[in-house]
């Protein structure tokens, strides 16, 4: 592998499926979307069927409730479906960046695939490194990922990351070189989300061109002068867009290989140094925030969730009924500053939950702290977070459920939230809708 241990980069190997594969097939979605509707998952099951495809690859984690009997027998299919795929004939390899084009509706989203450097990651808040989170990292989400993916002889990752690039000079030229880039892929993805295309960056002095610009980025003074900061404050190159806790998993099962090697210096060329990931343009038109949803499932009986959020708030919250569930929206979208306005959907109906003085500069802050101590004292079962608003506002018509919806974070100040105050609440933003997600093409060896 190529590296660019001043950026953090790593030119990668790519697997991806043989001339003659079904790409329609091959290609899913995140594993971590439509956690909460096993539909999605039974479709996607049986659009592909017994075809090679990444769904026999990957863990979705609308089943990361099984007994554990099951996660067991999963992950072991997976497993050896692994190594099957690479003694077979199903991959052919490809040395190089993958510029990608991901078509929804009117909009096409541009992608880079690399390697990162974990060791140029550091997922805990307060980091300095730079490659750092978004968002706060739940520590006990990372081993039952850890389970999946250690010993798998394979990575294909759903995880994208943010460069700060308002010129675009990193994926722009790119973009302008396409026409002669070996064109890898071209296909329609399944369930109605789009187009997927890519190219392989074969050209050196396209390459050389991405490395100059994050380069660029990477500057220290320029760094500095850009947000306003003080010379010497640690550089911000990436931070993490999609699949946090994947790549959280991914730097636990390196900083262990690097704790149980013999050599210490041959294990720093192990491939589970480095994470294959998505680079997308934090400027670019196509990508949009959309806020994360919450859905609390199982509420219990003897619990008055609208009194218990008053008094967590000092008595300075309060609940409005609304007609319907379409004007609670644009009550939440349309908000400005405070106070903060939080959309509540029951099977009762749906209003507002205004807090008038919050402790957060985020709604999201506000709500997640009490949904917090709310679910660690027995209010509900348990929580979910949802993408896209009609899914959120029907799971919580469900009689003992009860949904919020949040609005969108400007995307402009993610960098500077990052840089000033560490990370963001948890699952503060979700870049598209729960369709628009990363689909799982290309994949790595491991080992």
């Amino acid at each position: 592998m190529r590296t660019y241990e001043q950026i953090a980069l790593g030119v990668p190997e790519v697997l991806l499926p043989r001339e003659g594969i079904d790409p329609a097939k091959w290609a899913v979605i995140a594993c971590d979307q439509y956690t909460s509707e096993p539909d999605y998952w039974a479709k996607a099951a049986g659009i592909v069927g017994e075809s090679p495809s990444t769904l026999h690859l990957i863990y979705p984690e609308v089943f990361l409730h099984e007994p554990e009997a099951d996660k067991g027998a999963r992950i072991a299919r997976i497993r050896e479906t692994m190594s099957r795929y690479l003694a077979g004939e199903i991959f052919r390899s490809e040395e190089g960046m993958v510029y990608i084009e991901r078509t929804t509706g009117d909009h096409t989203r541009r992608g880079l695939v690399i390697c990162l450097d974990l060791e140029a990651y550091d997922f805990r808040k307060g980091s300095s490194t730079l490659i750092r989170a978004t968002e706060g990292t739940i520590l006990d989400r990372i081993p039952p990922r850890v389970r999946i993916r250690e010993g798998a002889a394979l990575e294909s990752p759903h995880i994208m990351v943010l460069i700060d690039d308002p010129a675009d000079a990193v994926l722009g030229p790119v973009a302008a070189a396409k026409a002669r880039l070996p064109r890898l892929y071209d296909f329609k993805l399944m369930l109605g989300s789009g187009r997927l295309a890519g190219y392989r960056v074969a050209d050196p002095a396209v390459e050389s061109g991405i490395v100059r610009a994050l380069a660029a980025l990477a500057d220290p003074a320029a760094f500095a002068a850009k947000y306003g900061l003080p010379e010497g404050t640690p550089v911000l190159l990436y931070a993490m867009g999609d699949g946090n806790h994947s790549l959280a998993t991914a730097k636990t099962i390196w900083e262990t290989a690097k704790e149980r090697a013999s050599d210490k210096e041959s294990v720093l060329t192990s491939p589970l140094r480095y994470a294959m990931v998505e680079l997308v343009n934090l400027h670019d038109p196509a990508l949009v925030f959309e806020p994360i949803h919450r859905v609390i499932f199982g509420l219990a009986p003897n619990r008055d969730f609208l009194s218990e959020v008053q008094a967590h708030s000092g008595g300075l919250a309060e609940y409005v009924p609304l007609c319907c569930s379409g004007v609670m929206r644009e009550e939440v979208e349309e908000q400005t500053g405070r106070p903060h306005r939080i959309g509540v959907a029951t099977a009762a109906g749906a209003g507002l939950l205004e807090i008038s003085a919050p402790g957060s500069n985020l709604p999201v802050g506000s709500l997640q702290g009490f949904l917090d101590a709310f679910l660690k004292s027995g209010g509900a079962r348990e929580i979910d977070y949802v993408h896209g608003a009609e899914s959120t506002i029907a799971l919580g018509t469900k009689p003992g459920n009860m949904s919020f919806i949040l609005p969108a974070m400007r995307k402009e100040e993610l960098f500077r939230t990052v840089i000033l105050d560490g990370v963001t609440p948890r699952k503060t933003f979700s870049m598209g809708e729960a369709w628009e997600k990363r689909f799982y093409m290309e994949a790595r060896r491991l080992g």
